[in-house]
């Protein structure tokens, strides 16, 4: 297990969950963003692609050191590991009655989002024991869902702007002039 920049210096922990990712890239891509935030990743099995496929550093390129990252065999050893936090599962799914951005997370030292294959979501038998915790993004009729990596994203970020981003930087700055020159 790899820890990420900054551990310790905030009591809230943001756990990403991914149960039975089947494409590379997609889980590339939220392994970079989990890596930038702060948050850990769960990779729940059986997984569509190795760890180690190519295609999936591509996509998280030069963040993998920064990346706290647990692989699970799946489900049940999942729920073994983490079933003491299960009051602060949110279950993403399309099927959700609830808006995630209605959520509240302030109050909550752990959150776990967890997320479902790319092809089939999460299993309804799970969603169906949570309905409380089922929550959705908003979209048009017929769209079937968002690309996986963008939902993670777009949940992320809700939860961290609720806790106001704590230890991440809120400023960048240029390379070639100094904001403060303007």
């Amino acid at each position: 297990m790899r820890r990420y920049a900054g551990e310790g210096l905030n009591t809230k922990q943001l756990n990403i969950v991914l149960v039975e990712p089947q494409i590379p890239q997609n889980t590339g891509n939220i392994a970079r963003t989990c890596a930038a935030t702060g948050a850990r990743l769960h990779l729940v099995g059986p997984l569509g692609f190795q760890i180690d496929d190519k295609k999936l550093k591509r996509a998280g390129l030069d963040y993998w050191h920064l990346l706290d990252i647990t692989c699970y065999e799946g489900w049940q050893h999942f729920w073994e590991q983490n079933r003491q936090y299960q009051e602060q599962f949110f279950y993403f799914t399309t099927k959700g009655r609830s808006l995630y951005s209605g959520e509240h997370y302030p109050g909550l030292e752990q959150v776990y989002l967890l997320f479902g294959r790319e092809d089939k979501g999460l299993p309804e038998e799970l969603l169906y024991a949570h309905p409380e915790r089922c929550v959705r993004l908003p979209m048009i009729e017929g769209a079937r869902s968002l690309n996986l990596s963008n939902t993670v994203a777009i949940g992320a970020y809700e939860v961290l702007r609720q806790w106001e981003f704590p230890t991440l930087q809120r400023k960048g700055s240029l390379t070639k002039f100094n904001w403060e020159d303007a």
